[in-house]
């Protein structure tokens, strides 16, 4: 009989960073895929990723709407308990033999404690990095109720193996979202009007200059400065001559602040030379970033498919601090000199080297191998 394999998908980042490892996934004959899509991934406001999903020809075994409305604390707190009572339904109706659960992300944390709590093991992508914020308690908490580790980095694995796991329980994969890169990378034109294809709001205009993409979520333990955050990054990129694709934040605490930082700007301002999007399919959305003269923000893409494409990089602020990065990017604060000056500097480079520090494009098929061959227990063998 194939194992039964369910996957969680909870935002439109964790579809693209678990992408290849679904049809992988899919496509072995060892494996059953159960797709569980839910929380920001179902609502239309952050871009209604099941939409993709769909269309890239996965069969959703189950939604789960577990978002509660606020984007602050108190809704994280309480989206994270529904998701657990929601979640556990789901792992008895659907009895599967492992769960997997991508990244850091609060509904991340739900998932792995409704399949521990059920004796159902679980694995864990992107585990042992290190990062600002709420995001790295999670994703040391999710590691500890894991029982399989797909990482993707040697450092990450150093990591996982120090806070007590069992080394023979933890793989270095790669990132899934390295696949796509890597994928996308022969055919790297921009061969889409992405005005005609994705609408948004703004008036079109002409990309062939070259332009920037700006990608800046909430910080959950800067919350209440999101609004200044984001302010403080479109008025650095208003200094330059140059287009801006600009999109919406995550469904993080402090979401709101970002996004009426955003409309804020647009009222107020009324450029015509910045446009803001929804969303992206995510071999799309690559394709942009390379194309681009920069992407500015704080997303992770910055950090991992970037350095892959050697794509100049402004990460703001302290939501990827301590991350492992390539020289593709320059740190900055909240500070529209700084950020100004950061994309000043990109700008006289151009393109990096490309650094496969995330992978080298094969993490999906290295994942689902290793779910179809590795010993499924959840006897921990704790190596303190």
């Amino acid at each position: 009989m194939p194992r039964k394999v369910c996957v969680v998908v909870t935002a439109r980042p964790s579809y693209s960073r678990i992408k290849t490892a679904l049809k992988a996934i899919q496509n072995h004959p060892d494996l059953e895929l159960q797709l569980v899509v839910a929380a920001s991934a179902l609502l239309d406001r952050y871009g209604s990723a099941v939409n993709v999903i769909k269309e890239d020809g996965f069969d959703i075994a189950a939604q789960v709407y577990m978002v509660l409305e606020g984007e602050n604390l108190v809704t994280m707190a309480k989206t994270t308990g529904m998701g657990l009572i929601e979640l556990s339904t789901i792992f008895d109706n659907l009895k599967p033999d492992v769960v997997l659960t991508v990244a850091d992300r609060y509904e991340t944390l739900a998932t792995a404690v409704a399949a521990a709590y059920m004796n159902i093991p679980v694995a864990h992508v992107q585990g042992g990095e290190v990062t600002g914020s709420i995001d790295e308690k999670v994703r040391h908490t999710v590691t500890k109720l894991s029982d399989l580790h797909f990482v993707s980095t040697l450092k990450a694995a150093e990591r996982v193996i120090r806070m007590g796991e069992d080394p023979k329980t933890v793989f270095v994969t790669g990132c899934p979202s390295i696949d796509l890169a890597a994928e996308m990378l022969p055919n790297p034109k921009l061969d889409f009007d992405p005005f005609a294809k994705y609408g948004g709001v703004g008036t079109p205009f002409d990309l062939s200059r070259g332009y920037f993409v700006i990608m800046q979520h909430p910080v959950t333990t800067e919350h209440q400065q999101s609004r200044e955050h984001i302010l403080e990054t479109l008025y650095a990129a208003k200094e330059f001559d140059l287009p801006a694709l600009v999109f919406w934040p995550n469904v993080d605490a402090g979401s709101d602040g970002t996004s009426n930082g955003i409309r804020s700007f647009r009222e107020l301002e009324k450029p015509t030379n910045f446009h803001f999007f929804k969303n992206m399919v995510p071999t799309d959305f690559l394709k942009l970033i390379f194309n681009s003269r920069g992407l500015i923000g704080n997303s992770s893409v910055g950090i991992r498919e970037s350095s892959f494409l050697g794509s100049p990089v402004v990460n703001i602020g302290s939501r990827q601090a301590g991350r492992e990065r390539g020289t593709n990017v320059i740190d900055v604060a909240y500070d529209r000199k700084e950020i100004a000056g950061a994309i000043r500097h990109h700008m006289g480079n151009g393109h990096y080297p490309r650094d496969p520090i995330y992978g080298d494009g094969t993490a999906g098929n290295k994942i689902a191998g290793l779910l179809a061959e590795v010993p499924l227990t959840i006897e921990k063998r704790l190596t303190y």
